[in-house]
């Protein structure tokens, strides 16, 4: 098969892009590597460098291929709050070239990288796949309304279609200079450097997080497994859910350091509690988990310390809201340096 895959320098893009050439595949990547990686491409992958919004240019790179495996997006649930025309664009506008390229060019199968910020706020966890969605910020919102077209355009075209929902996905080659996302990797670059880590609100956020080697080969199954079109698929563990406190305190022993958070206020629109079942990615995908959380984390560690700490970088979106709400980590970063 010959397989395009959108964010492919970014974490999950690069390693699905690694398992299908593995698999023999060809693998056509594109990336604007915003907020990827260009070390974390595989020198077998076609790869262009380019912006998914760019239609024409979607069209001409899927041409030929079976499947589209889409990734790419500006995933920053808690920035869209400030950027919310960025984030909106870069998640429902580029889907929609990226699909509609697809379509024209007769693509078989079209699998979609979704978010579990499409539950939102939710009267009970983990969030299964038949709830109602109930997204509360701008990106949870753009990739809700993702979904909802793709569904539509899939069946009307005779395209087949996955969305798969995988949970605060993390491992080596996640972006860690991104100060608005990928918690985990906050903390791990800012801990490196003998800062300490930033907690929004109390703490108390619960969350589960999915080493990467345990979320590809569910999504290798949504591109290549008869069968699955028209599933969302929850993928991811929901046996670890531990709070902000618990993660950071963890990341803090793994290094070797005091645990000393700094507190600040939390952010608008934060859901509280999130996990999601798995039990269908179990039932469809042969889904388990087999690297824990201190696994995973120890690994992050091992891959930052080897590629060098770095700065975050705050240049590459334009915070479009600053107002007393807007989150002085963000607006001052200096401050907290």
């Amino acid at each position: 098969m010959r397989i395009m895959i959108t964010g492919v320098a970014g974490l999950l893009g690069s390693h699905i892009a690694d398992r299908m050439l593995e698999l023999g595949h060809e693998v056509v990547g594109v990336d604007n590597l915003i907020g990827g990686y260009m070390d974390n491409v595989n020198e077998k992958v076609e790869f262009y460098k380019a912006d998914c919004g760019d239609l024409e240019l979607m069209k001409e790179y899927s041409e030929g291929c079976d499947a589209v495996f889409h990734a790419a997006c500006t995933a920053h649930d808690g920035l869209s709050v400030f950027s919310p025309y960025f984030i909106t664009e870069n998640t429902f506008g580029i889907t929609m070239s990226v699909l509609s390229a697809a379509i024209q060019n007769k693509v078989m199968r079209f699998v979609y990288c979704s978010s579990m910020s499409r539950y939102g706020y939710q009267e009970e966890v983990p969030f299964r796949e038949d709830m109602i969605c109930n997204p509360q910020v701008p990106y949870a919102v753009a990739k809700y309304a993702s979904e909802c077209v793709i569904e539509k355009l899939a069946k009307l075209n005779g395209m087949e279609y996955v969305i798969v929902v995988p949970h605060n996905v993390i491992g080596p080659r996640q972006n860690y200079t991104d100060p608005y996302r990928n918690v985990a990797s906050i903390m791990i670059n800012r801990i490196l450097q003998g800062k300490r880590p930033i907690i929004y609100g109390d703490g108390e956020q619960k969350r589960c997080f999915s080493f990467i080697g345990d979320v590809t080969y569910c999504i290798e199954k949504a591109i290549l497994l008869d069968g699955l079109s028209g599933e969302v698929i929850n993928i991811g563990p929901d046996e670890e859910y531990v709070t902000v406190n618990e993660l950071a305190k963890k990341i803090s022993m793994l290094i070797g350091v005091d645990f000393n958070p700094i507190y600040i206020p939390s952010r608008p629109l934060e859901v509280t509690h999130a996990n999601c079942s798995s039990d269908k990615a179990r039932r469809l995908l042969g889904y388990k988990t087999s690297t824990s959380l201190e696994e995973g984390l120890k690994q992050m560690i091992d891959y930052i310390r080897k590629r060098g700490v770095d700065d975050f970088v705050y240049d590459n979106i334009n915070l479009e809201i600053k107002n007393d709400k807007t989150p002085d980590t963000w607006i001052s970063p200096k401050k907290f340096s």
